[in-house]
């Protein structure tokens, strides 16, 4: 049957945020369209005996159309009370009237009990909606995120709560406290021998979880299990036995990696600083993964999970049993470019955070670069870090103006009305209710201000996760491309005024997909950016820019539409021969998956892509050749040169909201545009602690990029210590290159840079960059660090600026310095930038 995960995503094409699966719901499919018109329409066609399935595939504007607009089986409590009064007295077979929603108009279908059977039961592995085979082990779910989400879509909310931050936090603090309060209620209610004993139990233990206190959850884990040692869950059984090794691990990492936390905790392979002191949870977490291990031996998962907490006990390799052992060698590094090590605690930039994103650039103007943190939690503020460029930071964030700031899962920077300072903008609601998006303006004083209303921005409120920024038109001004779930894509044109309007359906890109990362570059160097969307659950998006105000979606005839369980994505040139190569990573619920990955055994699902662009008219995937044919599961990720020797590295934060994905984070090395080397285990930057954003930046002005990642899971319960992985350095030299448009934008985003190099032999070597803040989750400074390896002169400095279609070029320009070069002007101005040590 399709998986869980599956169910949510086409779930969330009308609701939303999750809805878990429960006995006793309803199996719906549904039709969503844009307009009252259209609705009434389908529902003439289907009183005239038109299939439901035909016509979702036909009309319906959400990725379920594909499926027939199938959704699943879903707990009809846990719907939204306007979508459970839609349903009453709608039988098997019979359709509901039109519904309106926030993502459109809406027509559900409840499926009959056989038709049901049909859908839900065995044969086959299912296929998704593009074919993509759902057959994999999903993770084992203990983190309470679906049923905390379920109380907050029931409870009733205030009318302004997704403009109002504050609003929003008290909404969310309000469902967890009441969900918590009416299921011991309901415990307290029910007799004793009732069947909904152990469920309530199992569920009392999740929002247990959620909310961080594992000793209570693992308390009631024990009730459910000590009443059966399986409980029926989203319509499969679950062996509470493996529920309890992952809670009580989850408990020894909270005593241990977060109570007592030092910069070797959980950090694969664990050293001696890395074990834990209090061993009771790791000590628990063995007895029982080993006790579900014996009945069920072949479960990657559970066998992943002893490993570590045999690490944790110091016990690996040599205290597993054998047949349950993961070899050492397995996450073995091929290659060492030294050692990084976490300097985030003593610099106090280790913000204990849910998931977030952090932005890194110059936002004062004084040659050293600050730290912005952002959160998942609705009711976290922004972290603003001033560099103080003496190898500390402070924390501004109120002198700022930004405590008001809440919540924000990614975050990106600009300067969109090109006044010389760099603004930041907050995008908020991914996963969940739709919450309006923040454009904080720099006042060029040390605040910023919310001009997100006065802009145009605001309204509507949307769940968004990523968006990108690009003068998409080249008039001098930056538009915003706005990536939504499962509501129309936005496209802010940039009036030149302060204020912005949504062109999306004029310029052709007002589609609605479940999309995770916007990325823009302009592939085929035609002098106009393109725009990239990787759409969790269906076909990506490759929009060419027509240079005219409208765009096509070329993906499919590029060959780049996959893989459809995506992620993160970034335009880059890995390869140094001056086209924009594209990288997407799957994103897969599955630990097991990533298991095999490292293990080399095959895989049941889809491979991260790497995309060779030939010339901007095909790409091709050179993923298996480049040697990135992996399964992970990242969501923040970046690009950079970490060893100055002109090719761009990557990293990887990885994760998933259960407690059970614990899986390292990434950190490839590339080898001259040939290949790329995981060096995860050499480098020391393989956190087990949930990834997201990721920035590379060089922090202390000594031209060794460090890597900034916001780390912590999705629940009050999974946060974390952001970290700064200090570079080791290298003997390779390098240039740092800001740039100012005049005509172009301030921010020069989309400018092109190209290096010419002489190595031995007098050999000439190119580097290119455009100029961006990386990926799709976490930004980079605008500022551009390029490595340069061994050379000791720039031949030549060649900058090409789209807006004016001028180029300048520099000749024997020295290495190893700062440098800003203004559009138009006849050389580059030499910046005093002193290093720092932290």
């Amino acid at each position: 049957m399709p998986s869980r995960r599956r169910f949510l995503a086409l779930a969330a094409s009308l609701f939303p945020l999750d809805i878990i699966n429960r006995p006793s719901g309803v199996t719906l499919r549904v039709i969503v369209v844009k307009t009252r018109s259209e609705a009434e329409m389908i529902l003439k066609k289907l009183a005239a005996g038109e299939s439901f399935e035909t016509l979702a595939k036909q009309f319906s504007i959400v990725p379920s159309a594909k499926d027939g607009g199938y959704l699943g089986n879903l707990q009809l409590s846990a719907l939204p009370p306007q979508v459970q009064d839609a349903l009453q007295g709608v039988g098997p077979g019979e359709v509901t009237n039109v519904l309106e929603t926030p993502s459109g108009f809406v027509i559900m279908k409840v499926v009959p009990e056989a038709e049901a059977a049909k859908l839900q039961g065995g044969g086959p592995p299912s296929m998704g909606a593009t074919g993509v085979p759902l057959n994999y082990e999903p993770v084992a779910d203990v983190s309470g995120l679906t049923e905390a989400t379920g109380f907050f879509l029931r409870l009733p909310k205030p009318p302004n709560y997704q403009q109002d931050l504050k609003v929003n936090c008290e909404a969310h603090v309000r469902a967890v406290l009441t969900g918590i309060q009416q299921i011991e209620s309901d415990l307290a209610a029910l007799p004793a021998g009732s069947p909904d004993v152990q469920h309530t139990h199992y569920t009392l233990a999740q929002m247990y979880s959620y909310q961080g206190n594992p000793k209570k959850a693992i308390e009631q884990f024990q009730m459910a299990y000590d009443i059966d040692p399986s409980i029926s869950v989203d319509g499969s059984r679950i062996a509470l036995e493996k529920i309890l090794g992952i809670a009580e691990l989850r408990r020894g990492e909270t005593e241990n990696c977060v109570y007592h936390h030092n910069p070797q905790m959980c950090i694969v392979p664990l050293s001696p600083e890395g074990y834990h002191k209090l061993t009771s949870g790791s000590e628990n977490a063995v007895k029982h993964l080993l006790k579900y291990l014996d009945q069920n031996p072949r479960d990657l998962e559970a066998e992943w999970l002893l490993n570590i907490a045999e690490m944790t006990l110091g016990k690996y390799p040599v205290g597993l049993p054998q047949n349950y052992l993961i070899p050492p060698a397995s996450f073995e590094s091929k290659d060492d470019i030294g050692r990084f090590v976490d300097i985030a605690p003593t610099l106090g930039v280790n913000v204990f955070n849910m998931a977030g994103s952090v932005a890194i650039d110059d936002f004062d103007n004084d040659g050293f670069l600050d730290i912005v943190v952002s959160s998942w939690d609705p009711c976290e503020p922004l972290h603003y870090f001033h560099n103080n460029g003496d190898g500390s930071f402070s924390d501004r964030t109120g002198k700022a103006g930004l405590s008001g700031q809440l919540g924000g899962l990614n975050i990106i920077q600009t300067d969109y009305n090109n006044d010389g300072w760099i603004d930041l903008l907050v995008l908020r609601g991914a996963w969940q209710t739709p919450v309006r998006k923040s454009l904080l303006r720099n006042n060029g004083d040390g605040t910023f201000t919310d001009v997100t209303r006065e802009t145009g921005l605001a309204v509507p409120a949307t769940s968004t996760n990523s968006a990108v920024w690009r003068d998409f038109d080249n008039d001098g001004f930056l538009e915003l491309f706005v990536g939504n779930e499962h509501t129309l894509s936005q496209l802010f044109h940039n009036n030149g005024d302060g204020t912005f309007a949504d062109v999306a359906r004029s310029a052709g890109v007002d589609r609605t997909a479940f999309t995770k990362a916007v990325v823009a570059g302009d592939y085929d160097n035609d002098g106009f950016q393109d725009i990239y969307l990787s759409n969790y659950g269906e076909e990506n998006f490759l929009y060419h820019n027509n240079g005219d105000g409208t765009f096509t979606d070329v993906a499919r005839r590029m060959h780049v539409e996959k893989p459809i369980s995506s992620f993160p994505a970034w335009f880059f040139d890995y390869d140094n021969d001056g086209w924009l190569d594209l990288f997407v990573s799957s994103f897969i619920h599955s630990v097991s998956e990533v298991l095999r990955s490292y293990l080399g055994l095959p895989v049941k699902t889809e491979k991260l892509k790497l995309y060779k662009n030939r010339g901007g008219t095909s790409f091709r995937d050179m993923t298996k050749e480049v040697g990135l044919d992996r399964v992970f599961m990242p969501m923040g990720a970046n690009f950079g040169d970490l060893n100055n020797d002109g090719f761009l590295d990557f990293y990887l934060g990885t994760g998933d909201p259960s407690y059970a994905s614990l899986v390292p984070n990434a950190l490839f090395l590339n080898k001259e545009g040939k290949y790329f080397v995981d060096i995860t285990g050499s480098s020391g930057t393989g956190s087990l602690q949930k990834g997201h954003g990721v920035a590379i930046a060089d922090l202390f002005n000594d031209g060794q990029p460090c890597i900034f990642e916001s780390i912590g899971g999705a629940t009050p319960g999974d946060r974390y210590f952001c970290t700064l992985f200090r570079n080791p350095g290298s003997r390779n030299n390098w240039i740092s290159i800001k740039l100012v448009g005049v005509r172009t934008n301030r921010a020069a985003l989309g400018t092109r840079i190209k290096l010419t190099l002489k190595g031995p032999g007098h050999k000439v070597r190119f580097i290119y960059r455009d100029v961006t803040s990386g990926a799709s989750f976490g930004a980079s400074p605008l500022q551009q660090h390029i490595g340069v390896g061994q050379a000791s002169l720039i031949e030549a400095l060649e900058i090409w600026w789209p807006t004016s279609k001028t180029r300048q070029i520099f000749n024997h320009v020295s290495v190893n310095q700062f440098v800003e070069v203004r559009e138009f002007a006849k050389d580059y101005v030499k910046l005093e930038r002193r290093a720092i040590k932290p």
